[in-house]
């Protein structure tokens, strides 16, 4: 005759449920926090760059969703696609041609404005220079000369990963703002590429999924309370390609990672139940829709280490994963 499991003890019971009561209750709370964070209007002063242009879709979708959620947004980006050109820094000169998809005239001088909206700008340089002006020039008509509470970048057209963030101007943008001023920054990138212009009606799924994800991060960090990353770090987000089996933002999933493989490397925070996280390749590669968030170095653009690996897990892990 076959065994039977037979009925769990009543204090077995108690206890199965408190731990199942504890875990459902921080979880609710992390995401009441976020919801709070802007139900009550405490958005944020967020300055925004990229590398592939300030008339570029992508930038433009997530710029939107930031302010649809109560955030106070700058864009300072480049005129035109400066995509590959890391942390070159270089004044900004006068337009001879037209911007990128011909959204400033030619002969427009070396940093221009959106007429119908102050808060979309564009600089004729290098992304990290555009961060640099979004920062210490542009923003403070708006700020009264206080710094952003944080700055994102992106999201980029096409992933960075590993060997591409160091030469990736969204990295190089975010990295400025992290090491060179101290404000936390976030570098997003997708990887289903196709540059569009910022009037492309209707915006493709894509740009939308991508604009919405970034966003639900960015507000996580915010809810997580100040300081909003260690010290000199960025976080490295590259998101998998929007298609039929991840085609809204509820169906992709987190996934805390590192930037290089760490062959000699020390140890990571300690998470699933290892000591070496998973590469961003290795996340966004992986069957299902992943996406790698990576605790990145500021100041060589590597893996951040153990300590503040273990920082970013504490503010996120309510909504991080492993992967299978």
């Amino acid at each position: 005759m076959c065994c039977s499991l037979g009925k769990p003890s009543f204090p077995a019971f108690v206890s199965w449920f408190a731990v199942a009561y504890s875990k459902m209750r921080t979880t609710v709370l992390f995401l009441a926090a976020i919801g709070l964070f802007v139900d009550q209007g405490l958005g944020a002063r967020i300055i925004q760059s990229n590398d592939d242009g300030w008339a570029e879709l992508y930038v433009r979708s997530f710029h939107d969703s930031l302010n649809a959620a109560g955030h106070d947004v700058i864009l300072s980006c480049p005129a035109e696609n400066k995509s590959g050109t890391g942390s070159l820094d270089v004044e900004p000169a006068p337009r001879r041609q037209p911007c990128q998809y011909n959204s400033c005239p030619a002969g427009s001088g070396a940093i221009g404005v959106d007429a119908t909206n102050p808060r979309l700008n564009w600089v004729n340089s290098y992304p990290v220079t555009a961060m640099r002006y979004g920062i210490s020039t542009i923003s403070t008509q708006f700020w009264n000369g206080q710094l952003p509470d944080l700055a994102v970048s992106g999201p980029n057209v096409g992933s960075n990963l590993w060997l591409a963030v160091h030469f990736s101007g969204t990295v190089g943008a975010a990295v400025y703002a992290a090491h060179e001023v101290g404000v936390p920054a976030i570098a997003f990138s997708g990887a289903s590429d196709g540059t569009l212009a910022w009037n492309t009606n209707p915006a493709p799924t894509r740009s939308l999924v991508y604009g919405e994800l970034a966003r639900r991060l960015t507000d996580a960090v915010l809810a997580s309370g100040k300081p909003y990353l260690p010290s000199d770090v960025w976080l490295n987000v590259n998101f998998p390609e929007v298609g039929d089996a991840c085609a809204t933002a509820d169906d992709f999933k987190w996934v805390l990672s590192r930037i290089n493989p760490g062959l000699f490397s020390a140890a990571d925070v300690e998470h699933c139940g290892g000591t070496r996280l998973p590469t961003e390749t290795d996340v966004v590669n992986a069957d299902g829709c992943y996406i790698s968030i990576s605790v990145g170095d500021a100041s060589d653009k590597t893996t951040a280490p153990e300590d503040k690996q273990a920082v970013v897990l504490g503010k996120l892990k309510n909504m991080l994963t492993c992967l299978p």
